[in-house]
Protein backbone atom coordinates (compact mmCIF):
# COMPACT_ATOMS: atom_id res chain seq x y z
CA UNK A 1 0.00 0.00 0.00
CA UNK A 2 1.76 3.22 -1.23
CA UNK A 3 1.85 6.22 0.99
CA UNK A 4 -0.02 9.21 0.40
CA UNK A 5 -1.53 12.39 1.95
CA UNK A 6 -5.01 10.34 2.80
CA UNK A 7 -2.94 7.34 4.38
CA UNK A 8 -1.05 10.12 6.13
CA UNK A 9 -4.05 11.99 7.56
CA UNK A 10 -5.89 8.50 8.57
CA UNK A 11 -2.74 7.29 10.58
CA UNK A 12 -2.35 11.13 12.25
CA UNK A 13 -6.25 10.69 12.89
CA UNK A 14 -5.71 7.44 14.25
CA UNK A 15 -2.75 8.38 16.94
CA UNK A 16 -4.82 11.26 18.06
CA UNK A 17 -7.77 8.98 18.77
CA UNK A 18 -5.16 6.85 20.44
CA UNK A 19 -3.63 9.95 22.36
CA UNK A 20 -7.03 10.71 23.73
CA UNK A 21 -8.12 7.05 24.47
CA UNK A 22 -4.82 6.22 26.67
CA UNK A 23 -5.04 9.62 28.42
CA UNK A 24 -8.78 9.71 29.05
CA UNK A 25 -8.00 5.28 30.60
CA UNK A 26 -5.19 6.91 32.32
CA UNK A 27 -6.85 6.35 36.21
CA UNK A 28 -7.66 2.97 35.04
CA UNK A 29 -3.88 0.85 35.36
CA UNK A 30 -3.15 -0.77 32.01
CA UNK A 31 -6.44 0.01 30.55
CA UNK A 32 -6.05 1.46 27.51
CA UNK A 33 -7.45 1.17 24.02
CA UNK A 34 -3.77 2.12 22.33
CA UNK A 35 -2.53 -1.28 21.97
CA UNK A 36 -5.68 -2.42 20.20
CA UNK A 37 -5.46 0.61 18.00
CA UNK A 38 -1.79 0.08 17.07
CA UNK A 39 -2.84 -3.00 16.02
CA UNK A 40 -5.99 -2.94 14.19
CA UNK A 41 -3.82 -0.36 12.04
CA UNK A 42 -1.04 -2.25 11.77
CA UNK A 43 -3.43 -5.33 10.72
CA UNK A 44 -5.37 -3.04 7.73
CA UNK A 45 -2.20 -0.53 7.13
CA UNK A 46 0.98 -2.31 7.47
CA UNK A 47 3.85 -2.39 9.90
CA UNK A 48 4.82 1.10 8.85
CA UNK A 49 1.63 2.70 9.82
CA UNK A 50 1.73 0.65 13.32
CA UNK A 51 5.73 1.40 14.37
CA UNK A 52 4.40 5.26 13.29
CA UNK A 53 1.32 5.28 15.30
CA UNK A 54 3.62 4.01 18.43
CA UNK A 55 6.20 6.43 17.81
CA UNK A 56 3.10 9.72 17.53
CA UNK A 57 1.23 7.66 20.83
CA UNK A 58 3.92 7.53 23.06
CA UNK A 59 5.82 10.45 22.23
CA UNK A 60 2.37 13.01 22.60
CA UNK A 61 0.95 11.03 25.70
CA UNK A 62 4.55 10.60 27.56
CA UNK A 63 4.51 14.17 26.51
CA UNK A 64 1.43 14.58 29.40
CA UNK A 65 2.04 11.43 31.51
CA UNK A 66 5.52 11.77 32.17
CA UNK A 67 8.44 10.90 29.65
CA UNK A 68 11.49 9.02 30.83
CA UNK A 69 13.69 6.23 29.61
CA UNK A 70 10.32 3.53 29.55
CA UNK A 71 9.41 5.97 26.89
CA UNK A 72 11.82 4.52 24.02
CA UNK A 73 10.83 0.66 25.68
CA UNK A 74 7.64 1.87 24.94
CA UNK A 75 7.61 2.49 21.45
CA UNK A 76 9.77 -0.30 20.47
CA UNK A 77 7.06 -2.79 22.50
CA UNK A 78 4.54 -1.42 20.76
CA UNK A 79 6.39 -0.87 16.95
CA UNK A 80 7.01 -4.62 17.15
CA UNK A 81 3.46 -5.13 18.17
CA UNK A 82 2.13 -3.13 15.08
CA UNK A 83 5.15 -4.98 13.04
CA UNK A 84 3.42 -7.91 13.69
CA UNK A 85 0.20 -7.26 13.25
CA UNK A 86 1.25 -6.21 9.94
CA UNK A 87 2.84 -9.52 9.13
CA UNK A 88 -0.62 -10.82 10.34
CA UNK A 89 -2.65 -8.98 7.99
CA UNK A 90 -0.55 -9.81 5.24
CA UNK A 91 -0.20 -13.11 5.83
CA UNK A 92 -3.65 -13.62 6.96
CA UNK A 93 -5.89 -11.33 6.14
CA UNK A 94 -9.07 -13.52 6.76
CA UNK A 95 -8.17 -13.75 10.82
CA UNK A 96 -11.38 -13.48 12.58
CA UNK A 97 -11.90 -11.12 15.48
CA UNK A 98 -11.36 -13.81 17.95
CA UNK A 99 -8.23 -13.97 16.59
CA UNK A 100 -7.33 -10.68 16.63
CA UNK A 101 -8.44 -10.77 20.34
CA UNK A 102 -5.85 -12.90 20.98
CA UNK A 103 -2.70 -11.46 19.65
CA UNK A 104 -4.70 -8.49 21.47
CA UNK A 105 -3.92 -10.28 24.89
CA UNK A 106 -0.97 -11.97 23.79
CA UNK A 107 0.95 -8.65 22.91
CA UNK A 108 -0.31 -7.43 26.64
CA UNK A 109 2.00 -9.85 27.98
CA UNK A 110 4.37 -9.23 26.03
CA UNK A 111 4.31 -5.88 26.57
CA UNK A 112 5.49 -6.32 29.97
CA UNK A 113 7.87 -8.42 29.34
CA UNK A 114 9.73 -5.47 27.29
CA UNK A 115 8.55 -3.19 30.31
CA UNK A 116 10.89 -5.62 32.65
CA UNK A 117 13.41 -5.61 30.37
CA UNK A 118 13.42 -1.88 30.68
CA UNK A 119 13.77 -2.05 34.32
CA UNK A 120 16.89 -4.57 33.80
CA UNK A 121 18.02 -2.59 31.12
CA UNK A 122 18.94 -0.01 34.44
CA UNK A 123 19.85 -2.55 36.83
CA UNK A 124 16.63 -3.83 38.56
CA UNK A 125 15.53 -7.31 39.21
CA UNK A 126 14.08 -8.89 36.06
CA UNK A 127 12.09 -11.26 37.80
CA UNK A 128 11.01 -9.12 40.43
CA UNK A 129 9.48 -6.51 38.53
CA UNK A 130 8.12 -8.95 35.90
CA UNK A 131 5.89 -10.53 38.90
CA UNK A 132 4.80 -7.85 40.43
CA UNK A 133 3.80 -6.06 37.23
CA UNK A 134 1.77 -9.77 36.03
CA UNK A 135 -1.77 -8.21 37.48
CA UNK A 136 -1.46 -4.97 35.68
CA UNK A 137 -0.04 -6.95 32.26
CA UNK A 138 -2.81 -9.48 32.65
CA UNK A 139 -5.16 -5.99 32.87
CA UNK A 140 -3.22 -4.71 29.73
CA UNK A 141 -3.76 -8.16 28.12
CA UNK A 142 -7.71 -8.53 29.09
CA UNK A 143 -8.31 -4.57 27.93
CA UNK A 144 -6.92 -5.23 24.71
CA UNK A 145 -8.78 -8.30 23.74
CA UNK A 146 -11.79 -6.07 24.86
CA UNK A 147 -10.68 -3.01 23.08
CA UNK A 148 -10.57 -5.21 19.99
CA UNK A 149 -13.42 -6.85 20.08
CA UNK A 150 -15.25 -3.06 20.52
CA UNK A 151 -13.40 -1.63 17.70
CA UNK A 152 -13.00 -3.88 15.18
CA UNK A 153 -16.24 -3.44 13.50
CA UNK A 154 -15.34 0.55 13.26
CA UNK A 155 -12.20 -0.14 12.40
CA UNK A 156 -13.06 -2.49 9.84
CA UNK A 157 -15.45 -0.06 8.17
CA UNK A 158 -12.98 2.66 8.12
CA UNK A 159 -10.55 0.62 6.42
CA UNK A 160 -12.44 -0.71 3.68
CA UNK A 161 -14.13 2.63 3.09
CA UNK A 162 -10.07 3.85 2.99
CA UNK A 163 -9.52 1.23 0.70
CA UNK A 164 -12.34 1.32 -1.79
CA UNK A 165 -11.46 5.50 -1.85
CA UNK A 166 -7.90 4.64 -2.20
CA UNK A 167 -8.73 2.40 -5.53
CA UNK A 168 -11.33 5.42 -6.73
CA UNK A 169 -8.27 7.74 -6.62
CA UNK A 170 -6.26 5.71 -8.67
Amino acid sequence: MRWNTYKMTLVTMLAAVAVVGRIAFAPVPNAQPVTAIIILTGFWMGPLAAVIMAFLTTFLTNMVLGMGIWSLWQIIAWGAIGVGAGLLGKLLPKVPVWGLGIYGFMSGLFFGVIMALTMRAIGQPFWGYLLASLPFDLMHAVSNFVFILVFYAVFEALFVRYEKNLQLAS
